[in-house]
């Protein structure tokens, strides 16, 4: 599961720039709001949408659901608990990578 959730790392690294806004707080909002719509959009829930930030976040992550439900066909064989762990697993190591280990300086910045 683990090599799953790397492989859909490097596609969202190397494919979407949500993931690098300037502040972390940010990052943070955008990288879980866009990709736990993929978990809720993989597992055919539908999504509630009230503000425009959710509309923004369903746009990313109905974009990023199509491309990789194509690229990765072993998703369509995860069951529910399984697509949501894969998920949680990406947001925690997409966190890792572009919040917690990113040597940009100006993340914490306040006056940015």
């Amino acid at each position: 599961m683990q090599e799953n959730a790397e492989a859909l790392v490097t596609f969202i690294q190397q494919h979407c720039l949500w993931q690098f806004a300037s502040r972390a707080h940010d990052r943070d909002e955008n990288i879980d709001g866009v990709l736990s719509l993929v978990g809720i959009l993989l597992t055919g829930g539908s999504p509630k949408l009230q503000t425009p930030m959710d509309r923004l976040h369903y746009a990313n992550a109905n974009q990023l659901t199509t491309e990789v439900k194509l690229k990765f066909p072993w998703l369509s064989h995860l069951g529910k608990d399984e697509l949501f762990a894969v998920v949680s697993d990406v947001i925690k190591r997409i966190h890792e990578i572009t919040v917690k280990n990113s040597k940009n300086g100006e993340l914490y910045q306040p006056g940015y």
